[in-house]
């Protein structure tokens, strides 16, 4: 399953847009859900007009660079469809890298131990408030963001930034009472 095509594909699937709006618009108003880089963008875009899931177009306003503008095809809109359906029903495993660290932090002096988690709450809580300023500022009346180009966000955009913070806060409800326990111990 690549996310990153289900992502792109599905961002094209109402209009043609350049990369440089692709990527403005994931650095910006999806970083909260994606870790892609614009150079992964760009490969997994190649890969798409290869495999005939998307066309592309070299463009040229006057004086200004090329521009290279993606839409979607037939093929593309079925390949989303089935990413869609495929990401949607499954369920993945869930891998933290936390977790080895964790394997060994008996290894650590107790105080270095709280300390390392200390320092991670203080980042998360960090972390929370700036997604939560974001998100406040992001977002519109009616829930939706404004950062995209051409297109409404609405309820699927909304969801997603609804379960990273619910994921995030988990996270920090653990550290919480992980800290609490092991001051106690």
């Amino acid at each position: 399953m690549d996310e990153n095509e289900l992502l792109l594909l599905g961002l094209l699937i109402n209009h043609s847009q350049h990369g440089y709006q692709l990527n403005e618009f994931i650095e910006r108003g999806l970083g909260h859900v994606t870790n892609m880089k614009k150079g992964n963008a760009y490969a997994t875009l190649g890969r798409l007009a290869k495999e005939g899931n998307i066309n592309l177009e070299i463009t040229q306003e006057g004086n200004r660079p090329q521009r290279k503008v993606y839409s979607i095809t037939p093929a593309g809109e079925a390949r989303f469809y089935d990413l869609l359906r495929n990401n949607l029903s499954h369920s993945e495993r869930m891998v933290f890298a936390i977790d080895v660290g964790l394997m060994f932090i008996e290894r650590l002096p107790r105080e270095e131990a709280i300390t390392c988690l200390t320092n991670r709450l203080a980042l998360l809580k960090k972390k929370l408030a700036e997604q939560h300023a974001g998100l406040e500022r992001e977002t519109v009346p009616g829930g939706s963001s404004d950062y995209q180009p051409g297109q409404e966000h609405g309820l699927g955009v909304n969801l997603a930034l609804q379960h990273v913070l619910h994921m995030q806060r988990a996270e920090l409800g653990w550290l919480e009472s992980t800290l609490e326990e092991l001051g106690r111990t």
